[in-house]
């Protein structure tokens, strides 16, 4: 069959790079190729380092499922937090506690932000700050950081904070307060290792637990149409 050919099963190990990091990896590829020829030693240093931007910045295709409720990882990376707290204030949540769940991100994760529910983005607000490990707790409210809230079809409000890390200097949002969103939609990334936090509504109880791998776009965080309690887990 077609489908499983060997040209076919070559290419599908080919992920696209996102365009945010087309300039990178052209500055990377320009000069690896001059300095192979004036210095190639360097040369293959930066075809090694082109390399790593093109698998950095790749943007995979991710199966979204669509169950109204469902609250999707807006990341890829590891649960490095589930925890109920205080909000912070950019999001407007006021001073009652949420369950937040964190997402950490080292630099080998794909780095793409992805929406975890289907909404208008009633706030969207930038905040500058520190660069300190972006797995430390206190990185939540002293790191440069993008928080935004996702306003569901049923009126149920999700924060999500993009935030910088240790070596992240940049963070992208492709949307803009008053935008919608579909569930899975690209909205974001964060450049060279990052976390992300998502705010779950009052009451509302995740489904993952600390230490679990997270699919931006794929893995369920939280049901908000379901009342099961937060889930048990062991490491083994």
């Amino acid at each position: 069959m077609a489908g499983h050919s060997l040209p076919s099963t070559i290419m599908s190990m080919f992920v696209p790079v996102h365009r945010d990091g087309w300039k990178f990896l052209a500055i990377g590829v320009a000069l690896a190729l001059l300095f192979l020829m004036v210095w190639p030693p360097l040369g293959w240093l930066l075809v090694v380092i082109s390399a790593w931007i093109a698998y950095f910045f790749r943007d995979p295709d991710r199966v979204t499922p669509l169950r109204e409720g469902l609250v999707i990882a807006p990341a890829d990376g590891r649960i490095s937090a589930i925890e109920r707290v205080v909000p912070p204030p950019e999001l407007g949540f006021g001073i009652s506690e949420r369950q937040r769940i964190s997402i950490f991100l080292n630099v080998f994760d794909v780095h793409i932000n992805r929406a975890p529910v289907a909404g208008r983005i009633s706030r969207s607000v930038y905040v500058p700050g520190a660069f300190v490990n972006a797995a430390l707790d206190k990185a939540s409210a002293d790191n440069e950081r993008r928080a935004l809230v996702i306003t569901t079809g049923s009126g149920e409000e999700i924060g999500v904070v993009q935030i910088a890390g240790l070596i992240a200097r940049r963070i992208v949002t492709f949307k803009d307060e008053g935008d919608t969103v579909a569930v899975g939609e690209r909205f974001g990334l964060i450049r060279f290792g990052s976390r992300a936090d998502v705010y779950l509504p009052e009451g509302k109880t995740a489904l993952v637990a600390v230490g679990q791998r997270a699919v931006a776009g794929e893995t369920v965080l939280a049901d908000l149409a379901s009342s099961e309690a937060e889930r048990e887990a062991r490491l083994g």
